[in-house]
């Protein structure tokens, strides 16, 4: 699934205090759409990350590549600029980031 991602949001109420993970390799800043819509705009630093998930979300990745594994399941996928993947609700998902930095924007379905 690829497609042109937003550069910017407009009009959006954004929370100052970041949610900080793994000892600072995964940070995000919350971001609330207009319309009522939760987003995370973050980034992940090198190594391998499991993410509990409450709501199904979407995760698209802005910058960088990252490797994924979806709970349940064995296979390995992996994503790029522009790429996204979805996750279902009360499940989660493995990240792995090789090296760089990956950037994401994470959609609260």
């Amino acid at each position: 699934m690829s497609h042109a991602l937003p550069s910017q949001f407009g009009g959006v109420t954004v929370h100052t205090k970041a949610n900080v993970y793994f000892d600072g390799r995964v940070v995000s800043h919350t971001v609330l759409m207009p319309d009522g819509v939760k987003k995370t705009l973050g980034l992940i630093y090198p190594g391998s990350y499991h993410f509990g998930t409450a709501a199904p979300e979407r995760m698209e990745i802005v910058d960088g590549s990252c490797q994924v594994v979806l709970d349940g399941q064995s296979a390995q996928a992996s994503y790029t600029a522009g790429q996204a993947f979805e996750v279902a609700g009360k499940s989660g998902f493995t990240i792995e980031v090789k090296s760089g930095i990956c950037q994401y924007i994470c959609t609260f379905l």
